[in-house]
């Protein structure tokens, strides 16, 4: 009875809504819910899964360099970082969504009418820690999200020319940037519920394509598996795979756009299992058959003999990246709504207009920084490692800190877990590991080999990696 009565509480005005759609019969209603208007335990699981497999946070771009972190730290150094880093990414987005649900409560006991207005990150932190905290979740969820979104505009470019190099990447960086500028016509991750769905099938059909292709294709003469030899490479690569697992700075939002927020729970966990069952068999696969030949080629389909198979991969792959580029997008379009006021409008055109200034920086840092690969492992170490682990960790356990909190708390620590003291360790490794290996370790490999690429291609450079032509 008691767990009905938190379900309502938690459920908030979702409740309302929830019977208002089912009070719609009409099959013009009927067809927008299916395609467009999503909000059920399967859109989340889609997002999450179309999310975390392929942005950073996110598989398009991430699930084409995992081979090149392969070769950085070894088969079985890269198969191990993937399951502890997923079971670690999973654990913080379990807290996320924790603390969601705990705030959205404290709020809606409170009478807070959240039907015109998407609840973010930063809002909970603010509600339950303060400004100080909220203005700290709000930079580097920010700044996450925003290198997110660069990097799926490098990340587009790098797979159409493998595709069409008539035009180099540099100029297809400036056309797919005018594409994914019409993401600011996407009002909220309500309506991303087909592309969720496409946006999964898609990066499964990329990852068994790159498995079965690499493994038909067999190894290459001489092909040689050095690594782990070098501790910036090594590092390098693990800050690729915790980036990988860090795809869950959306969290909030996309509970926000779920009818019944309280059953978001385990979503995230089942969503990264099946993301290790895309990820482990390509990764490894491409890196048997590759070797080292992938210290030089970060984005694994530029090593696979062009086919139609290879073709379809990167076209869908190019359709995933702009689902993805929307989904790194959203939040940042809600906080630039917010600020100039203009977030709780009805008119979708208004709001379009207002998102624009957005997409620009966006725009403009694809074009400087086009090091695919070596970029996601950056964002990994100096963004990821607090916005989506740090972060959430801390704010958990200081959140919970009083006595009084923990005895009204919404949802208790599993017994399973040792209770509060348990959940209370969990917290301090994550904290512990992710500053020193992730951030420390991270940071300093990344950035050199970061540096590297600056002072061997240079900024603005207009064709990375592409290979020299006749």
């Amino acid at each position: 009875m008691a767990s009905e009565k938190v379900e309502t509480v938690v459920a908030g005005n979702y409740v309302e809504m929830e019977r208002a759609e089912g009070d719609s019969k009409s099959a013009k209603n009927k067809l927008s819910n299916l395609f467009w208007h999503g909000g059920s335990v399967y859109d989340a699981w889609f997002s999450c899964a179309s999310n975390q497999a392929h942005f950073l946070h996110f598989v398009a771009q991430v699930l084409l360099t995992l081979p090149y972190s392969f070769s950085q730290l070894g088969m079985l150094s890269g198969i191990l970082f993937q399951l502890f880093y997923g079971l670690m990414g999973s654990w913080t987005a379990y807290l996320i969504s924790l603390l969601y649900v705990e705030y959205r409560t404290r709020k809606e006991r409170e009478k807070v009418d959240f039907r015109n207005h998407v609840i973010q990150w930063f809002e909970v932190l603010d509600g339950l820690l303060g400004k100080h905290w909220r203005n700290i979740g709000l930079f580097f969820n920010c700044t996450f999200l925003l290198f997110g979104s660069v990097i799926q505009l490098i990340a587009c470019a790098s797979n159409i020319y493998y595709i069409n190099d008539n035009l180099d990447k540099r100029t297809w960086t400036y056309i797919f940037g005018a594409c994914c500028a019409t993401t600011v016509f996407i009002p909220s991750f309500h309506n991303y519920r087909v592309w969720s769905f496409l946006g999964l099938m898609m990066t499964s059909y990329t990852a068994w394509y790159l498995t079965i292709a690499s493994l038909l294709h067999g190894q290459i003469d001489g092909v040689k598996h050095s690594g782990p030899n070098k501790m910036v490479l090594y590092f390098t690569g693990a800050t690729n795979i915790l980036y990988t697992f860090g795809g869950h700075a959306v969290t909030v939002e996309i509970m926000h756009a779920m009818w019944k927020p309280q059953k978001f729970k385990m979503i995230y966990l089942i969503a990264t299992l099946y993301v290790l069952t895309l990820t482990l068999p390509s990764a490894s696969a491409v890196y048997w058959a590759f070797g080292d030949l992938l210290l030089t080629h970060s984005n694994a389909l530029s090593l696979l003999p062009r086919s139609g198979f290879r073709d379809t991969a990167i076209i869908l792959m190019l359709i995933h990246q702009f689902i993805t580029f929307g989904f790194a997008c959203t939040p940042l379009y809600f906080v630039w709504e917010k600020f100039i006021g203009v977030h709780e409008t009805k008119s979708v055109f208004k709001r379009a207009l207002a998102r624009l200034p957005v997409v620009i920086p966006i725009w403009f840092l694809a074009i400087i920084f086009p090091f695919f690969g070596p970029i996601n492992s950056t964002v990994g170490s100096l963004l990821v490692s607090f916005t989506v682990y740090i972060i959430p960790s801390l704010a958990h356990m200081i959140t919970f800190a009083p006595s009084s909190a923990r005895e009204n708390a919404v949802e208790r620590p599993p017994s399973f877990l040792g209770g509060w003291a348990g959940m209370y360790s969990i917290n301090i490794f994550v904290v512990v590991w992710v500053l020193i290996v992730g951030f420390g370790f991270g940071g300093w490999a990344s950035m050199l080999n970061f540096i590297q690429q600056i002072n061997t291609f240079g900024l603005f450079t207009k064709c990375y990696q592409c290979p020299h032509k006749a």
